[in-house]
């Protein structure tokens, strides 16, 4: 009977110990695989953020580029508009100075040549055109004076053909003005022409830039969003993982202090067995 519960208790500590050899075996890999496993995620987590801290700085970049680039437009279409209001009022006053020009001198060149006394409406009216010289006003004038002039219609113009104005000088001057006129005008709308151009490129390229850096920062601004749901992700993750090893590495240290005690409580049990059954051996052999 004595051997028959020894041999049992044997039986049932080598399943005992089994159980602790396998159970410890795999709380030792489930403790490998997630210390690795949070080595990896703190890894992932510090690249969570440095990206999210380097998309910060170039969304911050963008931004202030984009703000630039606004304020670069609003700026030129301010000038643009100065420029603009300047040429019309210019062109305008070229356009009534060569008008105007060329009725005076239809005028002139007409009672030249018909030596007729005609209205000088049209000759006078040049006087109040900003463009036209100084020097050209002193000769309307003089022109104009001597027309209404008894002595200059005594002189300058015999009975045969009446008034005779003495105006080839001055027909000669706005000829000359009216070219210089036309010309200066057409060279106003050549410069209005390039700097409308210069305008449009400007815009074009500024217009292309933001669009672009609005873009980019669109994209950085989801890709930022995206590291930060993966940094809170991976967080998560750690502590999930974190709190696991810490389970398994307490229920190991319970384990292993279980099976040292329960494999020293079976060699106890066993010395003592065997001490029994020599014993029993002994006194057996007396009897007999």
């Amino acid at each position: 009977k004595g051997k028959e519960e020894k041999h049992g208790e044997q039986v049932q500590f080598a399943a005992f110990k089994q159980f602790c050899d396998d159970t410890s075996v795999e709380k030792k890999r489930a403790i490998d695989e997630a210390s690795e496993k949070i080595d990896m995620l703190k890894a992932d987590i510090e690249k969570y953020i440095a990206t999210a801290a380097r998309l910060t700085k170039e969304i911050a970049e963008h931004d202030e580029d984009i703000s630039v680039w606004t304020g670069d437009q609003k700026a030129a279409t301010r000038v643009r508009e100065i420029e603009k209001a300047d040429y019309d009022a210019l062109h305008q006053d070229y356009s009534e100075s060569v008008d105007a020009i060329q009725r005076a001198v239809a005028v002139l060149k007409k009672q030249s040549h018909d030596r007729k006394q005609a209205s000088l409406v049209q000759v006078s009216s040049l006087t109040q055109l900003s463009l036209i010289p100084e020097s050209a006003r002193r000769a309307i004038d003089a022109l104009l004076q001597q027309s209404q002039s008894p002595e200059g219609l005594e002189v300058s113009a015999p009975e045969a053909y009446g008034y005779e104005f003495q105006s080839q000088g001055v027909i000669e001057m706005l000829e000359k003005l009216l070219d210089k006129f036309v010309d200066e005008r057409t060279a106003l709308e050549k410069e209005e022409m390039n700097g409308k151009h210069a305008y449009d490129m400007l815009m074009q390229d500024l217009t292309a830039q933001t669009q672009q850096a609005t873009q980019d920062r669109e994209e950085k601004s989801e890709a930022k969003a995206k590291a930060l749901q993966a940094k809170a992700d991976a967080e998560g993750d750690l502590k999930d993982t974190s709190d696991t090893r810490k389970a398994d590495q307490a229920y190991l240290e319970d384990l292993t202090a279980t099976c040292e005690q329960k494999a020293n409580d079976f060699e106890s049990r066993q010395q003592l067995r065997t001490e029994e059954l020599e014993a029993i051996s002994k006194a057996i052999e007396i009897i007999s």
